[in-house]
């Protein structure tokens, strides 16, 4: 138990950096961009940065299994820009270390949110109804 809870703060910890850091270089572009467009990428970023971090702060962190699938939108964005060579910066040192921190992030303490849990008391499938969902 105590290293699951390790796993899971070895991971939102990942995933809030490349938040934070997400964050940090959408408001500076924002703010500071030399035209219109890298402006507006930077309202994007910042949405996306604090959109992130919300998801790691609290459905990640409660281990919550869908702010793990939605949370993958990280690793996909990295390798889009890596692959595709997009800006920001000609290096792309900083895409490769988003992309590792964002998958060290979701899958070092992917056991946690795929492991199989108790239905908390109260819930349909646990009090016995067939959990089938369907209104009649």
């Amino acid at each position: 138990m105590q290293r699951e809870r390790a796993a899971l703060r070895l991971g939102w910890a990942c995933l809030l950096v490349v938040s934070i850091g997400v964050l940090g270089f959408g408001i500076v572009a924002a703010a500071f961009g030399a035209d219109l467009l890298y402006r507006a990428d930077g309202v994007a970023l910042t949405g996306m940065g604090l959109f992130g971090g919300l998801l790691v702060l609290v459905p990640f962190r409660r281990g919550e299994k869908w702010a793990w699938w939605v949370l993958w939108f990280y690793p996909v964005f990295w390798l889009a820009h890596l692959i595709g060579q997009l800006p920001p910066g000609k290096d792309h040192i900083h895409q490769i270390v988003f992309l590792v921190l964002s998958l060290v992030g979701l899958l070092v303490p992917s056991r946690e949110f795929f492991q199989d849990r108790p239905l908390p008391a109260g819930s349909p499938t646990a009090a016995g109804s067939g959990g089938g969902g369907a209104v009649r």
